[in-house]
Protein backbone atom coordinates (compact mmCIF):
# COMPACT_ATOMS: atom_id res chain seq x y z
CA UNK A 1 0.00 0.00 0.00
CA UNK A 2 0.94 3.28 -1.04
CA UNK A 3 -0.56 6.51 1.00
CA UNK A 4 0.16 10.14 -0.13
CA UNK A 5 -0.42 12.89 2.34
CA UNK A 6 -1.91 15.98 0.00
CA UNK A 7 -0.97 19.40 2.28
CA UNK A 8 -3.12 22.06 1.92
CA UNK A 9 -3.28 25.63 0.59
CA UNK A 10 -0.06 27.93 1.83
CA UNK A 11 1.24 24.81 4.22
CA UNK A 12 3.75 22.09 3.02
CA UNK A 13 4.66 18.31 3.52
CA UNK A 14 6.04 18.85 7.11
CA UNK A 15 2.72 20.45 8.72
CA UNK A 16 1.63 19.27 11.96
CA UNK A 17 -0.80 16.41 10.27
CA UNK A 18 1.76 15.15 7.74
CA UNK A 19 4.48 14.38 10.68
CA UNK A 20 1.73 13.17 12.46
CA UNK A 21 0.85 10.78 10.43
CA UNK A 22 4.35 9.51 8.75
CA UNK A 23 4.94 8.47 12.31
CA UNK A 24 1.96 6.50 12.85
CA UNK A 25 1.84 4.77 9.65
CA UNK A 26 5.20 3.92 10.03
CA UNK A 27 4.62 1.71 13.13
CA UNK A 28 2.73 -0.18 10.31
CA UNK A 29 5.58 -0.32 7.99
CA UNK A 30 4.45 2.49 5.15
CA UNK A 31 5.93 5.49 3.74
CA UNK A 32 3.80 8.33 3.99
CA UNK A 33 4.85 10.35 0.95
CA UNK A 34 4.04 13.89 0.49
CA UNK A 35 4.70 15.94 -2.31
CA UNK A 36 5.64 19.75 -1.77
CA UNK A 37 2.96 21.94 -3.25
CA UNK A 38 5.17 24.53 -3.27
CA UNK A 39 8.13 23.38 -5.45
CA UNK A 40 8.86 24.75 -8.31
CA UNK A 41 7.43 28.19 -6.64
CA UNK A 42 4.49 28.95 -4.82
CA UNK A 43 3.68 31.77 -6.61
CA UNK A 44 2.67 29.76 -9.40
CA UNK A 45 0.99 27.29 -8.16
CA UNK A 46 -2.40 25.97 -9.94
CA UNK A 47 -4.22 22.65 -9.53
CA UNK A 48 -3.40 21.46 -12.67
CA UNK A 49 0.41 21.58 -11.53
CA UNK A 50 -0.69 19.94 -7.82
CA UNK A 51 -2.17 17.19 -9.65
CA UNK A 52 0.09 16.76 -12.40
CA UNK A 53 2.89 16.21 -9.62
CA UNK A 54 0.41 13.76 -7.73
CA UNK A 55 0.04 11.56 -10.73
CA UNK A 56 3.70 11.86 -11.48
CA UNK A 57 4.63 10.47 -7.78
CA UNK A 58 2.08 7.62 -8.03
CA UNK A 59 3.38 6.38 -11.49
CA UNK A 60 6.83 6.18 -9.95
CA UNK A 61 5.86 3.51 -7.37
CA UNK A 62 6.23 -0.24 -7.80
CA UNK A 63 2.55 -1.56 -7.99
CA UNK A 64 0.64 -1.60 -4.63
CA UNK A 65 -2.83 0.24 -3.92
CA UNK A 66 -2.90 4.14 -3.91
CA UNK A 67 -4.39 5.54 -0.79
CA UNK A 68 -4.78 9.73 -0.86
CA UNK A 69 -5.21 11.37 2.69
CA UNK A 70 -5.97 15.10 1.11
CA UNK A 71 -6.39 18.05 3.75
CA UNK A 72 -7.74 21.23 2.83
CA UNK A 73 -7.05 22.50 -0.48
CA UNK A 74 -5.47 19.37 -0.88
CA UNK A 75 -8.45 17.22 -0.98
CA UNK A 76 -9.63 18.78 -3.73
CA UNK A 77 -6.91 18.11 -5.57
CA UNK A 78 -7.05 14.36 -4.24
CA UNK A 79 -10.75 14.14 -5.79
CA UNK A 80 -9.62 15.13 -9.01
CA UNK A 81 -6.91 12.94 -9.13
CA UNK A 82 -8.95 9.99 -8.90
CA UNK A 83 -11.33 11.75 -11.13
CA UNK A 84 -8.94 11.74 -13.70
CA UNK A 85 -7.64 8.18 -13.05
CA UNK A 86 -11.28 7.07 -13.54
CA UNK A 87 -11.67 8.75 -16.51
CA UNK A 88 -8.40 7.57 -18.09
CA UNK A 89 -9.47 3.93 -16.90
CA UNK A 90 -5.86 2.06 -17.72
CA UNK A 91 -3.76 4.50 -18.84
CA UNK A 92 -3.28 6.51 -15.50
CA UNK A 93 -2.76 4.94 -12.14
CA UNK A 94 -5.92 4.29 -10.07
CA UNK A 95 -6.57 5.65 -6.68
CA UNK A 96 -7.91 2.54 -4.69
CA UNK A 97 -9.45 4.51 -1.64
CA UNK A 98 -9.23 8.35 -0.10
CA UNK A 99 -9.53 10.18 3.23
CA UNK A 100 -10.17 13.65 2.84
CA UNK A 101 -9.53 16.14 5.82
CA UNK A 102 -11.63 19.33 5.85
CA UNK A 103 -12.55 19.26 2.09
CA UNK A 104 -12.17 22.71 0.08
CA UNK A 105 -13.85 20.69 -2.67
CA UNK A 106 -15.60 23.55 -4.19
CA UNK A 107 -13.17 26.24 -5.38
CA UNK A 108 -15.68 29.11 -6.31
CA UNK A 109 -16.62 32.75 -5.32
CA UNK A 110 -17.39 32.10 -1.97
CA UNK A 111 -13.34 30.61 -1.47
CA UNK A 112 -12.21 34.15 -1.89
CA UNK A 113 -14.95 35.89 -0.28
CA UNK A 114 -12.99 38.09 2.28
CA UNK A 115 -11.15 39.74 -1.26
CA UNK A 116 -15.11 40.64 -2.06
CA UNK A 117 -15.43 42.27 -5.89
CA UNK A 118 -12.98 44.09 -5.63
CA UNK A 119 -10.10 42.21 -4.45
CA UNK A 120 -10.04 39.14 -7.06
CA UNK A 121 -10.57 42.22 -10.02
CA UNK A 122 -7.09 43.79 -8.41
CA UNK A 123 -5.92 40.44 -8.10
CA UNK A 124 -6.60 39.38 -11.91
CA UNK A 125 -5.29 43.02 -13.07
CA UNK A 126 -2.22 42.39 -10.91
CA UNK A 127 -1.35 38.72 -10.78
CA UNK A 128 -0.35 39.19 -6.99
CA UNK A 129 -2.26 38.01 -4.54
CA UNK A 130 -0.05 38.42 -0.82
CA UNK A 131 -1.27 35.36 1.17
CA UNK A 132 0.16 34.47 4.96
CA UNK A 133 2.23 31.19 4.04
CA UNK A 134 1.87 29.26 7.44
CA UNK A 135 5.05 26.96 6.27
CA UNK A 136 7.32 29.59 5.97
CA UNK A 137 5.98 32.19 8.61
CA UNK A 138 5.50 35.34 6.08
CA UNK A 139 3.27 36.89 3.65
CA UNK A 140 4.18 35.08 0.24
CA UNK A 141 2.32 35.99 -3.47
CA UNK A 142 0.47 33.91 -5.62
CA UNK A 143 -0.92 34.61 -9.37
CA UNK A 144 -3.99 34.88 -10.11
CA UNK A 145 -4.10 31.24 -12.35
CA UNK A 146 -4.48 30.05 -8.87
CA UNK A 147 -8.02 30.81 -9.07
CA UNK A 148 -8.52 30.74 -12.48
CA UNK A 149 -7.01 27.35 -13.32
CA UNK A 150 -8.93 25.52 -10.29
CA UNK A 151 -12.68 27.03 -11.17
CA UNK A 152 -12.16 24.22 -14.23
CA UNK A 153 -12.30 21.47 -12.26
CA UNK A 154 -15.96 21.04 -10.97
CA UNK A 155 -15.87 18.48 -7.87
CA UNK A 156 -19.19 17.94 -7.74
CA UNK A 157 -19.74 16.72 -11.18
CA UNK A 158 -16.67 14.45 -11.18
CA UNK A 159 -17.06 11.02 -11.43
CA UNK A 160 -15.48 9.31 -8.30
CA UNK A 161 -16.49 5.56 -7.14
CA UNK A 162 -12.87 5.46 -4.49
CA UNK A 163 -14.81 4.52 -1.29
CA UNK A 164 -13.79 7.80 0.75
CA UNK A 165 -14.03 8.93 4.02
CA UNK A 166 -14.30 12.86 4.78
CA UNK A 167 -13.35 14.05 8.38
CA UNK A 168 -15.28 17.17 8.84
CA UNK A 169 -15.22 20.06 11.74
CA UNK A 170 -18.47 21.56 12.62
CA UNK A 171 -16.60 24.72 13.71
CA UNK A 172 -14.83 25.26 10.48
CA UNK A 173 -13.80 28.47 9.73
CA UNK A 174 -13.09 28.30 6.18
CA UNK A 175 -14.91 25.39 4.78
CA UNK A 176 -18.78 25.22 5.55
CA UNK A 177 -19.79 22.29 7.41
CA UNK A 178 -23.07 22.84 5.20
CA UNK A 179 -21.40 22.11 2.22
CA UNK A 180 -19.51 19.22 2.98
CA UNK A 181 -22.51 17.69 3.95
CA UNK A 182 -24.66 18.64 1.03
CA UNK A 183 -21.31 17.15 -0.99
CA UNK A 184 -21.49 13.96 0.74
CA UNK A 185 -24.97 13.70 0.90
CA UNK A 186 -26.37 11.12 -2.11
CA UNK A 187 -22.61 9.88 -2.68
CA UNK A 188 -22.51 5.98 -1.69
CA UNK A 189 -19.04 5.79 -1.78
CA UNK A 190 -18.31 8.51 0.70
CA UNK A 191 -18.63 8.73 4.67
CA UNK A 192 -18.85 11.66 6.10
CA UNK A 193 -17.58 12.36 10.03
CA UNK A 194 -18.21 15.33 11.98
CA UNK A 195 -16.44 16.36 14.76
CA UNK A 196 -16.95 19.74 17.48
CA UNK A 197 -13.43 21.45 15.70
CA UNK A 198 -11.95 23.79 13.44
CA UNK A 199 -10.59 23.68 10.22
CA UNK A 200 -7.18 22.26 11.30
CA UNK A 201 -8.84 19.58 13.20
CA UNK A 202 -5.84 19.10 15.59
CA UNK A 203 -8.28 17.77 18.46
CA UNK A 204 -10.10 15.18 16.67
CA UNK A 205 -6.16 13.85 15.41
CA UNK A 206 -6.51 10.36 17.68
CA UNK A 207 -9.99 9.53 16.69
CA UNK A 208 -9.64 10.27 13.00
CA UNK A 209 -6.59 8.79 12.92
CA UNK A 210 -7.96 5.53 14.37
CA UNK A 211 -11.04 5.56 11.98
CA UNK A 212 -8.75 5.73 9.02
CA UNK A 213 -6.35 2.85 10.29
CA UNK A 214 -9.51 0.79 10.51
CA UNK A 215 -10.52 2.10 7.06
CA UNK A 216 -7.17 1.36 5.46
CA UNK A 217 -6.97 -2.39 7.08
CA UNK A 218 -4.60 -1.50 9.13
CA UNK A 219 -6.27 -3.32 12.17
CA UNK A 220 -3.24 -3.64 14.43
CA UNK A 221 -3.25 0.85 14.30
CA UNK A 222 -6.73 1.16 14.81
Amino acid sequence: MHVFYLHGFASSPRAGKALYLAERLAAAGLTLHAPDFNEPAFETLTATRMIGQVETAMAALPPGPVVLIGSSLGAFVAWHVAARAEERRGSVRAVDRMVLLAPALTFDDDSFSELGEGGLRRWRETNALQIFHFAYGEQRTVGYELYADARRYDSRTAAVTSPTLIFQGRHDELVDVRKVESFAEGRPNVTLRLFDDDHRLQASLGPIFRETAAFLGLSGLA
